[in-house]
């Protein structure tokens, strides 16, 4: 059984104690666990203020201080030392001297990058990167067409591998439908959700405008949006009060208990984001979970988290006509069936079973090509 070690340099800013992280960051854990249950044996090595470690579920978990930037703490180098991993998998892409300094504290010892939103540096800094990435027996991106911007940047080495596996997975799980809209007070024939901030990137004008399109054919349809920040508040205000097609159809539900999200997810009929980037896309996740259609724009990420496109329908960004065409044909198609194709998908392909598959998977190429070297291959769907 191979032992790997996840690692993330990331120091929480609230220098939250172990137990609290790990009820703020459940992806962490979920992770773990999902690789654990795949044959792995599974450490987790967080950078912290705090020091502390323990097992739980077959998984280890050591909170300590790392050291500041290319300079390992003792205790991380002891520990590093100490653990005697066969593999290290390394949360996010900006910690270039960080991963130089692993390499150096486990020579030989193959490390695999996985991204979390990173964009390539100002151009000062790409050397740095350069060397960092270029360590990497492995690097995991939910969507392989999101390494463009570092094979352009020449941040890239050739030889490195390239894995296609989505950041984390979800336990939301589908409901009744009318037993969720009586719950929530949701209604609508569809019924449509949105799950996002109010801002540039997420583009909720061109999502209302193509609401407001296909109301014209859908004339019961109602839209709930939940969102976080919210720049773009007073004018989706203005939009939805000037557009006779959206007044009284859409209700602006502001920031919304996590539980009560998966309920939403269960009244409604149909996801909508308009998304122009994004490194995964966790409420589409969990949108896919509760077996709830989406219908998203066609960017790399949620063109491989729905298979492109096999469940739900995907849609040029910016484009309000074409959101519109797919909002009525998924209006056409929401029934029971649909739902359940939406989850199987999950779970065959989404799912914290499936994820943990997927690293393992990862993993175990990533030895077998350190033991037995052959030609490099750019990319491959773990």
């Amino acid at each position: 059984m191979p032992h790997v070690v996840h690692v993330s340099f990331f120091n929480d800013p609230a220098q939250r104690l172990p137990d609290q992280l790990l009820q703020a960051w459940p992806t962490l854990v979920d992770v773990a666990e999902a690789v654990s249950q795949s044959g792995v044996r599974v450490s987790v090595v967080q950078a912290s203020a705090h020091t502390d470690h323990f097992e739980r579920n077959r998984v280890r978990y050591f909170f300590l201080p790392a050291g500041p930037p290319g300079t390992p703490s003792a205790g991380f180098a002891e520990l590093i030392r100490r653990l005697a991993a066969d593999a290290y998998h390394v949360h996010g892409l900006d910690f270039s001297r960080q991963v130089l300094s692993l390499a150096a504290l486990a020579p030989g010892v193959p490390i695999v990058l996985q991204d979390h939103a990173s964009r390539p540096p100002r151009l000062w800094r790409r050397a740095l990167w350069r060397r960092g990435m270029k360590t990497a027996a492995g690097i995991s991106f939910c969507a392989l067409a999101q390494a463009k911007p570092f094979l352009n940047a020449g941040l890239l080495d050739p030889s490195t591998r390239l894995y296609e596996i989505p950041e984390a997975s979800s336990r939301f799980t589908p409901g009744d439908r009318e037993q969720a809209r009586r719950a929530t007070g949701a209604a609508g024939e569809p019924l449509v959700l949105w799950v996002g901030h109010l801002n540039e990137n997420k583009d909720p004008l061109t999502a209302l405008r193509g609401i407001s399109e296909a109301a014209r054919a859908l004339p019961n349809l109602q839209l709930s949006c939940c969102f976080g920040t919210a720049p773009l508040l007073p004018e989706v205000q203005k939009r939805i009060a000037k557009d006779q097609f959206l007044r009284g159809r859409v209700r602006l539900l502001g920031p919304v208990p996590h539980p009560r999200i998966e309920q939403l997810m269960r009244a409604a009929d149909i996801f909508v984001l308009a998304s122009h980037r994004e490194s995964t896309g966790f409420a589409l996740i969990e949108a896919i979970a509760c077996g709830l259609p989406p219908v998203v724009t066609d960017i790399p990420s949620f063109r491989a988290i729905t298979g492109a496109g096999t469940v739900g329908h995907l849609w040029p960004c910016g484009d309000f006509r074409s959101l519109s065409e797919a909002l009525r044909a998924a209006a056409a198609r929401a029934d029971t069936a649909t739902r359940g194709a939406v989850r199987l998908h999950f779970e065959r392909q989404l799912s914290f079973t499936a994820l943990g598959r997927r690293l393992a998977a990862l993993y175990k190429d990533v030895l077998e090509r350190e033991r037995a070297p052959y030609p490099p291959v750019e990319a491959t769907r773990a």
